[in-house]
C-alpha cells in the first residue's frame, strides 16, 4: 500500500499461467475497509480475465508514467513499467505484451529504437508514440516507421482510452471492447500521415506553421484524405493542447437541428427542448472547433457563422444574452467553395473569412510513391490482427500504385485488410487483386516487374526508384501506341507537355522525332 494524501494506492502483484501481472486500484481514506475488500475482488477478476491486456509504458519522467499507469488500469489493463529505452527493448524482449505506450526523447535508447524493437517480425506489438515534441515532423515520422498513432503530452484520459483501445483491436491479443470500436470509419486514420511524397511533405511544412499560431484554417480535399486528422494535429501542436478538441459534420445533422447543435438552445427555444444546451463553440470554448463539410451550412446559418468569426460572441437559439467565446476555427470541405459562391451556394464574406489559411490535401492518387509505405503499414497491422505473415507481391503493388483510388487512403487500408483475411498463400499477387484495379494494370505489369520478383512484407527488397522508371516507360509506350505515334496527343493523354515528353522519350530511349 502507498499513502499518496488522501488515499491510498494498493498494489496487487501476482502470477498467472507462468505471466507476472501488477494491478493497482485507489482507495479513499474516509472508507478503507469497504474499499480494500472491492479493490481485492477487482483486482481478482482484472489479473485472471483472459481478456485483459498487458500493456507496457514508457517514460523517463515517473509522474507521466503513473498518470498513464493508472489511466490504463482504469480500463482494466495490466501495466508494465520501464524507465528508459534500453529497459523496454529488455521487457519486449521476454514478451507478453499487448500494447506498448513509449516517449520519444529518453536516454539510453530513444523511442524510435524502441518502435523498431516492437515493430520486429517475432514481435509485432502496436505502439503508441506519447512526446511532449514540438515537432510535427517527429511524430510523423514515428508513423512513418510504423507507430499505430501518436498523443502529445498532456492528452488528457479520454483520448488515452480511445486511442488504446482502437490500438488493442491491432493486437493479437485484442480485448473483446477493444474489438468492438472497429468500425467501418478508418481505424488507423493517423495513417494518412505515411508517406515521404512531395505532396504529403507540403501539407505537413504548412502544418508546422500555422499550427503554433491562432489563424483560421480551412481544409479541401475529396472524402478520406484525412481531414479531421490534419485539425486535429493542428490542436495538438498549438498552444490550444490540453483545452477541447471539438469535431462537428454540418452535413450529418438535420438542417432544423443545426443551428442548436452549433450555438445552443435555451430551454423551451421549440418543441421538444426540455433542456438547454451549451452548444460547440462554447464545449469549444479555450479549444479548437472543427467544422466538417461547412459547404452543407444553411445559407442563412452562415451569417450567424459569419457573426460569431467576426465578434467571438454566441447567442442561443431563444436567448437574448450572448456569450464571449475564444475558440479556433477549422472548417473543411470536399466540395470547391469558390464555384459553390459563384453559384450563389456559399457566402462570399463567409469564404474569405475561412480561408485565412487555405491547406489543400492531395487525393491518394496524387501521391502515388506513397502506396508502397501506405500499403506495407497496413499490411502489418492487417497480419497482427490475423496473427498471418502474408507478403505483397511486387506486381499487385505496382497494381496498387497504377490505381486511381477514389476511395483514397480508408479505401486502400479496407482492402489491404480484406485480401489479408482471404489469402491462403502467404503471398497476394496481382491475381487477388478486385478487376478494377487489376484488370486496367495488367498492360503494364510485365514491363513495370522485369526484373524484381521480390515481395512487399517484413522485406524492404524492392528497388522501388527502378520500379516507377520502368513504370513510367510502360505508360509512356501506351500513350504512344495509343496516339498512333502523335508526341502531341500523346502528351496529352499522359497530361504532360510535349516538351517534358521529348525529354522522357530521350531518358528512355524512345523516338524523339517528329
Amino acid at each position: 500500500m502507498r499513502d499518496t494524501g488522501g488515499s491510498w494506492d494498493i498494489l496487487f502483484h501476482a502470477s498467472v499461467s507462468g505471466r507476472d501481472h501488477k494491478f493497482t486500484e485507489e482507495v479513499k481514506n474516509g472508507d478503507p475497509i469497504p474499499g480494500c475488500a472491492a479493490a481485492c475482488r477487482k483486482a481478482s477478476v482484472v489479473i485472471q480475465s483472459p481478456s485483459v491486456a498487458r500493456v507496457l509504458v514508457v517514460d523517463d519522467e515517473h509522474e507521466i508514467r503513473l498518470v498513464v499507469r493508472r489511466a490504463i488500469e482504469r480500463l482494466g489493463h495490466r501495466v508494465v513499467e520501464a524507465a528508459d529505452g534500453a529497459e523496454a527493448i529488455r521487457a519486449i524482449e521476454v514478451g507478453g505484451f499487448d500494447l506498448v505506450i513509449s516517449d520519444l526523447r529518453m536516454p539510453h535508447e530513444d523511442g524510435f529504437a524502441v518502435l523498431r524493437k516492437a515493430q520486429d517480425s517475432t514481435v509485432r506489438i502496436p505502439v503508441i508514440i506519447l512526446t511532449a515534441s514540438t515537432l510535427i515532423s517527429e511524430c510523423v515520422e514515428a508513423m512513418r516507421c510504423g507507430a499505430f498513432n501518436f498523443l502529445v503530452k498532456p492528452c488528457n484520459a479520454e483520448e488515452l482510452k480511445t486511442v488504446v483501445e482502437a490500438a488493442l483491436a491491432q493486437s493479437a491479443r485484442p480485448a473483446p471492447r477493444a474489438a468492438a470500436t472497429r468500425s467501418n470509419n478508418l481505424a488507423e486514420p493517423q495513417a494518412i500521415l505515411v508517406g515521404d511524397s512531395p505532396a504529403l511533405r507540403g501539407v505537413i511544412d504548412i502544418v508546422s506553421q500555422v499550427a503554433p499560431t491562432d489563424a483560421t484554417v480551412l481544409l479541401l480535399g475529396e472524402s478520406g484524405t484525412g481531414k479531421e486528422v490534419v485539425a486535429r494535429l493542428i490542436h495538438a501542436f498549438s498552444p490550444r493542447l490540453g483545452n477541447p478538441f471539438v469535431a462537428l459534420n454540418c452535413g450529418a445533422i438535420p438542417e432544423g437541428l443545426v443551428e442548436s447543435e452549433i450555438f445552443g438552445h435555451a430551454r423551451g427555444a421549440f418543441t421538444g427542448a426540455t433542456e438547454a444546451r451549451s452548444g460547440k463553440f462554447v464545449e469549444a470554448d479555450g479549444g479548437t472547433l472543427f467544422l466538417d463539410e461547412i459547404s452543407e451550412l444553411p445559407l442563412a446559418l452562415q451569417v450567424k457563422l459569419l457573426r460569431v468569426l467576426q465578434d467571438r460572441v454566441v447567442t442561443p437559439v431563444g436567448e437574448s444574452k450572448s456569450r464571449m467565446v475564444n475558440v479556433r476555427v477549422v472548417a473543411a470541405s470536399n466540395q470547391d467553395l469558390e464555384a459553390l459562391v459563384k453559384e450563389g451556394k456559399f457566402r462570399s464574406d463567409l469564404f474569405f473569412r475561412l480561408n485565412v489559411v487555405p491547406i489543400v490535401l492531395p487525393a491518394l492518387r496524387e501521391r502515388a510513391e506513397d502506396v508502397p509505405q501506405l500499403a506495407r503499414h497496413f499490411l502489418a497491422s492487417a497480419n497482427r490482427r490475423s496473427k498471418k505473415n502474408i507478403t505483397l507481391s511486387e506486381p499487385a503493388l505496382v497494381a496498387l500504385q497504377l490505381y486511381s483510388w477514389p476511395g483514397n487512403v480508408r479505401e486502400l487500408e479496407n482492402l489491404i485488410e480484406r485480401l489479408v483475411i482471404l489469402n491462403r498463400t502467404g503471398v497476394i499477387g496481382i491475381e487477388d487483386l478486385p478487376p478494377a484495379i487489376r484488370d486496367p494494370s495488367a498492360d503494364l505489369l510485365a514491363a513495370a516487374t522485369a526484373t524484381n520478383g521480390g515481395t512487399v512484407g517484413n522485406s524492404e527488397a524492392i528497388d522501388l526508384v527502378a520500379t516507377l522508371a520502368r513504370m513510367e516507360a510502360a505508360l509512356i509506350d501506351r500513350a504512344m501506341r495509343t496516339s498512333g505515334g502523335n508526341k502531341t496527343r500523346a502528351a496529352e493523354l499522359l497530361g504532360l507537355s510535349r516538351t517534358t515528353l521529348l525529354d522522357k522519350l530521350k531518358r528512355t530511349g524512345g523516338d524523339p522525332g517528329n
